[in-house]
């Protein structure tokens, strides 16, 4: 493949191909059929992961040989999906000659059965009785339902069919017949003189959606599954849907909400932009889509499109020119004219990778064949009747643009949808539809945010300069930059807007510090700009240039000393993990070739491996067991470990009249020792330092005796945990320092290495926050709203009063509060009733003593009649053993006095012998008697 899979979808390939063997191993046993069902969610790489599949079985993979005779038929309910497929395959699975994938096709397809070694591709409309596919004449001598019988009678133990069981675009009647023609290769129609197939693998987003066409089957059934929390940790899925809608449904609002929605779009395109630019990453430029109302008659749309690009155009400041914008009207594929300008149809699946297109107009037609991850912003005119529909079309956009979470700026992964036709009540059905169309298990969460109530919104670090409400920033080096822009080839010289931008405004700052006699050479904490800011007018600046504190707070700085401290942060695997030497594999080539911390690390891991095998191997020769070894990898006593492309192990008795002692098999034997040691290169490396001119194929032997042995690889497993773990703990601050893409890459590989793993705790620059419409306006969070200046958070009693207690210190500076889940979250974790929990402490806390350096606290308000009180105190005592940097690691309780109610707090960080005691209690009423006695 020529695309690298992620953990979770290698892993889901190997035991597809386990699953497929063993089927078609069982078939030719007792003829029972099969049915393979692979269920992921929406976004997780299901054609990928089925495309190396098919590689796989061509090509062999050392564990399997290769079956080059093999024959896939890939069957789904449209012709455009099979169109993508193809593409998928030619595009990614470079083993595959381009010639091998056939769409069937009315006009010329004629055979008695399908040939070995090509994958063909057929759909549910091909098949119906009026189809000319199912229909004999002049030019057809065999009807297709012809040509599957016929393959299936003669080529059974090589056949592989596919369905394809999405269903996207199809609705009502037209799904039911895709359904009932998909049946019929799993149930067998007599009518169509059809046995059943048979091995049936089945791709759906939702194990209850496949179950509907297995339902009255026979056939064995086997099945394959990935979890939503998988895909979800991969980051190949935003993390957010956000749907806004006004508080009643109401057609005076359209062209509010498009306006709403046009600043939506251009905020995304200016955040790409400086991501791009800042992490030396190609351009992605976001794509707006409009979905407009049907017409009747002449009348292409009910909705005005002159109007609504008119009102983005003025929105957003753009002038737009032919080929910026598209249109996707089914049924006119032509050239029309909106706003004075004139737009092309664009195919839905060509408009991700055309760049030009930045607007695009359609109707229905997305639903089908529409994958496009720069589609971030939508509006749509559609009623609430259409929310099935919605649902189905906003379940393709939520895959991310460059396949990977955004460290850098929250912002950046959301998706957001706005109907002005949909209230709080209807907006529900689309949520329910969404879910109910994605499986149930969409990993992707979903808000609804009502118009103007700022129910999620993005949180800033870094308020920037002063401006006014009614200023249209529209971000034109976004626009008229160069489409071939490599950002790594940009010199030091070259000046964005933003720089030229931040120099006028730095000079702006310097002059109003002259005037309102600031002290530039006081401390820099105390440095403050007042920028009044109210929302009485539209003229009113607010906020501070983001190089400066604001409020007097240094925010930038410090979210800088947090991402420093390079805390951990512990990631809780609910979900299968990487083996060790797997885990230790990505990490050395990550730490040597990825970002070049220990270029060595590889090797060494390399050469550590290489001195255990020759170990092996001396030990054997020292007790008179190597040639015994030897012989048995020679005669394929071993070969067990390698199966035919059915499943079944290759033993001596099947293959010693066919191969005897040749090197071509010791080199197969050779190939499945290197998949157990996770094809690093292990045998070459063993081979240069210890191979003899005297016996040239004695080191693939030693190489296959040491890997077949399980004392071993167990030993193996053991160093590789140990070195794993030991890289890690040297490495792990460091890589903070490295590219968003990098450090992106760093954490994955950690989540998959152990149960729990941890990274380092690093907050965003940006990051999504759910305000609350009563919440307190807190212009001393450590992220604020730049328009506002002031984060809008709802605290209960407790929590306000041990916030209110911290404003009061000398040292405070700010707080955050800390998330229940997402990158920018810090968690512990505890066990309870024998499982492992995260645990996300409520508040950080930054100090910071006169002269001195900024101080990071911890505090949890906590309800003491809850049964998880012990976990967390021990989780807390735990962290602030490991982690000195915590000045302050609080349990904290209300505490009813004769003055009034105040707080009692347990601080682990400040005794070691509190934190030995709360490591040996159990009960509540334990930690009770603690905090009678440690509690301050």
């Amino acid at each position: 493949m020529l695309v690298e899979l992620f953990s979770f979808q290698q892993r889901a390939l190997e035991r597809l191909r386990r699953q497929c063997a063993a089927a078609h191993n069982e078939y030719r046993q007792d003829q029972t059929p099969q049915v393979v069902a692979f269920t992921a969610p929406t976004g997780s790489g299901k054609t990928i992961i089925m495309s190396a599949l098919i590689e796989d079985i061509f090509c062999g993979n050392g564990e399997y040989i290769e079956q080059p005779e093999a024959i896939f038929v890939w069957l789904s309910d449209s012709p455009e999906l099979n169109e993508q497929s193809k593409d998928k395959i030619d595009a990614k699975a470079d083993k595959i000659q381009l010639n091998k994938c056939i769409v069937v096709k009315d006009e010329n397809f004629d055979q008695e059965t399908f040939e070995e070694g090509n994958i063909y591709f057929l759909n549910t409309q091909k098949l119906s009785r009026s189809s000319n596919l199912t229909q004999h004449s002049d030019n057809r001598q065999y009807t297709i339902w012809e040509t599957l019988a016929n393959t299936i009678r003669e080529k059974a133990d090589h056949l592989y069919f596919i369905i394809d069981e999405a269903h996207r675009g199809m609705r009502g009647r037209e799904a039911g017949k895709a359904t009932t023609i998909m049946q019929k290769f799993i149930l067998g129609s007599a009518k169509d003189g059809l046995p059943t197939v048979p091995v049936v693998i089945g791709m759906s987003a939702t194990i209850q959606r496949f179950s509907q066409l297995v339902k009255d089957s026979s056939s064995t059934q086997r099945s394959i599954k990935i979890s939503p929390d998988e895909v979800r940790a991969s980051g190949l899925l935003k993390d957010r849907i956000i749907i806004t809608y006004p508080p009643e449904a109401n057609e005076q609002k359209d062209m509010t909400i498009l306006a709403a929605a046009t600043d939506e779009w251009v905020s995304k395109c200016q955040h790409w932009e400086t991501y791009c630019r800042e992490q030396h990453h190609w351009m992605v430029k976001p794509v707006f889509v409009v979905q407009v109302l049907n017409g009747s008659g002449e009348q292409l749309s009910a909705t005005d499109l002159d109007e609504c690009l008119t009102k983005i155009e003025e929105r957003s400041g753009i002038k737009f020119e032919t080929g910026e914008v598209v249109h996707a009207f089914g049924e006119t594929r032509g050239k029309i004219t909106i706003g004075g300008i004139e737009v092309p149809y664009e195919e839905p699946s060509k408009i991700q990778d055309n760049s030009r297109v930045r607007i695009v107009f359609f109707k229905e037609t997305l639903s089908t064949g529409w994958d496009c991850p720069r589609a971030e912003t939508m509006m749509s005119f559609r009623r609430y009747t259409d929310a099935t529909a919605i649902a189905q079309l906003l379940g393709r956009m939520v895959r991310t643009p460059i396949q990977k979470h955004i460290l850098v700026d929250d912002m950046l992964n959301d998706v957001r949808l706005f109907l002005p036709h949909f209230d709080a009540d209807t907006v529900s059905n689309i949520v329910e539809e969404l879910q109910n169309s994605e499986g149930g298990e969409l990993p992707t969460d979903i808000y609804e945010d009502e118009l103007e109530r700022g129910t999620l919104t993005t949180l800033t670090s870094r308020p920037r300069k002063s401006r006014r409400k009614t200023d249209v920033q529209s971000g034109p080096s976004m626009f008229d930059a160069d489409p071939a822009y490599n950002p790594q080839q940009a010199t030091n010289s070259e000046k964005t807007s933003d720089d030229n931008e931040n120099e006028d405004n730095k000079k702006t700052v310097s002059d109003n510090n002259k005037e309102t006699n600031i002290d530039s050479s006081q401390d820099s904490d105390t440095k403050h700009i007042d920028v009044e800011y109210s929302t009485e007018t539209e003229d009113t600046p607010i906020a501070a240039e983001f190089d400066f504190e604001y409020d007097g707070i240094n925010r930038p700085k410090i979210v800088e000393f947090i991402n420093e401290l390079a805390l951990p942060t512990y990631h809780i695997r609910t979900f299968t993990l990487n083996n060790p030497l797997r885990s230790l594999a990505y990490l050395t080539s990550f730490l040597s070739i990825s970002s070049g911390l220990d270029i060595n690390a590889r090797t060494n891991m390399v050469d550590d491996i290489v001195e255990m095998i020759h170990q092996y191997i001396t030990l054997l020769k020292s007790q008179g067991k190597y040639e015994v070894a030897k012989q048995d990898v020679l005669n394929f006593e071993m070969y067990s470990k390698v199966y035919d492309a059915f499943g079944e192990p290759i033993k001596q008795d099947a293959v010693r009249s066919l191969f005897s002692e040749t090197a071509i098999d010791l080199e197969r034997q050779l190939r499945v020792a290197e998949k157990r040691l996770e094809d690093q290169g292990i045998s070459q490396a063993y081979g240069e330092k210890y191979n003899t001119t005297s016996d040239p194929a004695g080191y693939m032997a030693d190489v296959i005796i040491f890997t077949s042995s399980e004392d071993c690889m167990n030993e193996l497993a053991t160093y590789a945990k140990h070195k794993y773990n030991e890289l890690n703990d040297e490495y792990r601050s460091k890589t903070i320092k490295l590219s968003d893409s990098l450090r992106t890459k760093y954490r994955d590989i950690v989540r998959d290495s152990a149960e729990v793993s941890n990274i380092p705790f690093t907050l965003d620059e940006n990051i999504a926050f759910r305000c609350e419409e009563k919440g307190e306006e807190c212009s001393d969070h450590l992220f604020i709203d730049e328009q506002t200046g002031y984060a809008k958070i709802k605290l209960n009693t407790w929590e306000k009063g041990v916030i209110e207690e911290e404003r009061k210190r000398e040292d405070f500076r700010c707080w955050y509060r800390n998330p229940s889940r997402g990158s920018n979250a810090l968690c512990l974790y505890y066990r309870y009733k024998g499982n492992i929990r995260g645990f996300y402490p409520d508040f950080i806390v930054i100090r910071k003593e006169n002269g001195g350096d900024y101080l990071f606290d911890i505090l949890e308000p906590h309800d003491p009649t809850r049964d998880d009180n012990v976990g967390k105190a021990q989780a807390l005592a735990e962290y602030a053993t490991q982690n000195p940097s915590v000045i302050r690691a609080q349990l904290i309780r209300e505490a009813k006095t004769m003055a009034g109610n105040t707080y009692r707090r347990l601080d682990f960080a400040a005794s070691t012998e509190l934190r030995n005691r709360v490591a040996s209690i159990t009960t509540n009423q334990e930690l009770d008697n603690l905090f009678e006695q440690y509690g301050s």
